[in-house]
């Protein structure tokens, strides 16, 4: 049997990924290492529902700490528009095929592939890339077509379910029309 990373951004998306590696009988080693997430709270709170449910499923678990929001927003200001297929991508799935390499896998994997919110075509580019560069294998599946079942056992399970993809800019974008709202309602 393969021996597969699985790079985890968190309990919610690791669900479907996990459920449906095992139906194929692949057991994969969970992978937190995401620098991304601000502010600290959340990225805390992320990462430790991540192991309690890492617990409950018997799901071997990695965690890397690092809490980069310094770096993060630095590198993320070189092209904001752009950050996630430049920076953040690129950072954290570097890392864990690194981590990879290093640590005797055949291949890995990613659970940013389970959502509708990421750029999938991009990822899907970038791990290949990384693929091709290690010899370490790209275990592509397009998970997004079990998002919502994942989900919905997510809340089913009383998951952390958070509110934005991790980073402080996308949080901004999660309340834009708020802020344009309560922006409107205060000109005079």
């Amino acid at each position: 049997m393969k021996k597969v990373l699985m790079h985890t951004c968190c309990a919610p998306c690791s669900v479907y990924c996990i459920d449906s590696l095992r139906a194929e009988g692949i057991e994969p080693v969970i992978f937190w290492y995401n620098p991304n997430i601000h502010p600290y709270i959340e990225y805390k709170t992320r990462r430790d529902c991540l192991k309690d449910y890492a617990a409950k499923v018997g799901a071997e678990i990695v965690i890397k700490e690092e809490y980069g929001l310094i770096e993060h927003c630095a590198e993320s200001l070189k092209d904001l528009e752009n950050r996630c297929v430049k920076y953040c991508y690129v950072k954290r799935l570097t890392e864990a095929v690194r981590y990879a390499a290093e640590h005797g896998y055949d291949a890995f994997t990613t659970t940013l592939l389970v959502s509708p919110y990421q750029k999938h075509d991009e990822l899907k580019a970038l791990c290949e890339q990384l693929a091709a560069m290690s010899g370490i294998e790209f275990v592509y599946r397009d998970f997004r077509v079990g998002y919502r079942e994942g989900q919905a056992k997510a809340r089913e399970l009383g998951l952390y379910m958070q509110k934005y993809c991790g980073c402080i800019f996308s949080e901004e974008d999660r309340y834009k029309k708020q802020i344009l709202r309560d922006k409107s309602q205060s000109e005079v």
